[in-house]
């Protein structure tokens, strides 16, 4: 029989392995923690058979309390809509334009459409409906496609060049990607555009620039540079940029024509829902 190793320090048994004079001592875990270690493994196996826990190839196991936190989910959501549904309901009746008449109303649709912005719209907008470079601040006055609340509405519900059938659509042409003009033109007209905001230091440039305009972007932005909302071109003159008013912006925006695009929430948003998303926006600072 082997002579029991004791290590002089601990004075517990080793396990006769050592490593650079290392020694591993043969001492047993404390039982608080054995028993607890067993618990969870009792616990565990009462888990597997109480609730849902494994999965099978068409689907899991159920367990025996038939638990599922998706139907508890909706469970609740459908309680939340039948709570809203008196208000829902009158919303769904009330015009646009008159849901302002009535201060409950006007409260439900707000906070509906809040969350249906902060949810939908927020990740391109803002969460402050601030707007980035290529996506419109919504907190301003200045609308490509009109900014009534009925011109909200349509915007939301068709999207911009976007799937949907009746989507609002408009498309600068590239000017500069499809040789519809030269560098010098482009410039030249950029020129135009900065001076209409007095940005520009280069008279002889804006005067060449000016009949390109005429010629080429006048059509749409008007002889005067101020837009035309149901073509969807913008204003040139307020000095308010979708994609910036620097000279090297504009001579891009010119080029490329650039051409963003909305989606259509109509399908993906409930009727209700963007009725009341349309009211939030209006009241953002920039409706009219």
């Amino acid at each position: 029989m082997n002579k029991r190793d004791i290590d002089d320090v601990t004075g517990v048994e080793t396990t006769g392995h050592e490593w650079d004079g290392v020694k591993e001592l043969n001492k047993p875990l404390p039982r608080w923690w054995l028993l607890t270690f067993y618990a969870t493994i009792v616990w565990a196996i009462g888990y597997w058979i109480v609730y849902p826990a494994w999965p099978t190839f068409t689907g899991y196991t159920k367990g025996v309390q038939g638990y599922s936190q998706r139907v508890t989910v909706a469970d609740e959501l459908k309680a939340a809509q039948a709570a809203q549904g008196q208000y829902r309901e009158q919303l769904d009746k009330t015009p646009l334009d008159q849901i302002r008449n009535s201060p409950d109303l006007l409260r439900f649709a707000m906070a509906g459409g809040a969350a249906a912005f902060q949810t939908n719209c927020g990740p391109c907008h803002g969460r402050g409906a601030q707007g980035f470079t290529g996506y419109p601040n919504l907190n301003d006055d200045d609308w490509l496609w009109g900014g009534s609340i009925f011109d909200l509405h349509k915007t939301i519900s068709n999207g911009v060049r976007s799937d949907h059938k009746e989507t609002r659509a408009s498309q600068m042409p590239r000017y500069g990607v499809d040789k519809l003009m030269d560098d010098g033109q482009i410039n030249d007209a950029a020129e135009f555009v900065l001076s209409l905001t007095g940005k520009s230091s280069d008279p002889i440039a804006v005067a060449r620039g000016q009949k390109v305009f005429a010629e080429q972007c006048a059509s749409c932005h008007g002889p005067e540079g101020k837009g035309q909302q149901e073509q969807g071109a913008p204003n040139l003159t307020d000095d308010i940029w979708l994609y910036g008013g620097t000279r090297p912006a504009i001579v891009e925006s010119i080029r490329t024509g650039r051409g963003g695009m909305m989606p259509a929430w109509a399908g993906r948003l409930d009727p209700v829902t963007i009725k009341a998303l349309t009211v939030y926006v209006h009241s953002l600072g920039g409706g009219k």
